[in-house]
């Protein structure tokens, strides 16, 4: 559990490799539905945004679900620990100035996984633009405005 006194040791021996693949998952504090809010949650896509466009990686696939988000990365700069550390900060300081709050936005830690194979790169884009598809959120993906891919 990411809230858990051995949180710390989720990252422990785990090495992030340059051009690497991963799926990187992270919850919101306490699971609330911050980004219900479509507006909020544009805040957080401009920050994973900006991370593809300052070339620290090649965004693949995102959705920013009410709360959580899922991103598909190939990391080109820096460790996966400093990328969400700084997008889950940027993040945290956009929602509070555009909504007045002064909330914990992000749960401590994140979920990470390394594609091993190119195979699996299609399957898990399709599972991280399905999001809203499997929680019931819309019928159509396309209608939903939280979400990006490089091939879409």
């Amino acid at each position: 559990m990411p809230d858990s006194p051995s949180s710390h040791r989720l990252r422990h021996g785990r090495y992030a490799e340059c051009n690497r693949i991963y799926l990187l998952t992270t919850n919101t504090y306490r699971r609330i539905p911050v980004f219900r809010d479509f507006a909020l949650g544009r805040l957080v896509a401009e920050q994973l945004q900006s991370a593809h466009d300052h070339g620290v990686v090649n965004s693949l696939a995102w959705v920013v679900m009410p709360d959580h988000f899922h991103w598909l990365v190939e990391l080109q700069q820096g460790s996966l620990g400093d990328l969400m550390q700084k997008t889950k900060s940027l993040s945290t300081k956009a929602v509070n100035r555009s909504a007045g709050f002064k909330i914990t936005l992000w749960q401590k830690g994140f979920h990470d996984r390394a594609l091993r194979r190119e195979e699996e790169l299609v399957n898990v884009a399709r599972y991280v633009v399905a999001n809203p598809l499997r929680a019931g959120l819309v019928k159509k993906l396309a209608d939903y405005p939280l979400w990006g891919a490089i091939w879409a």
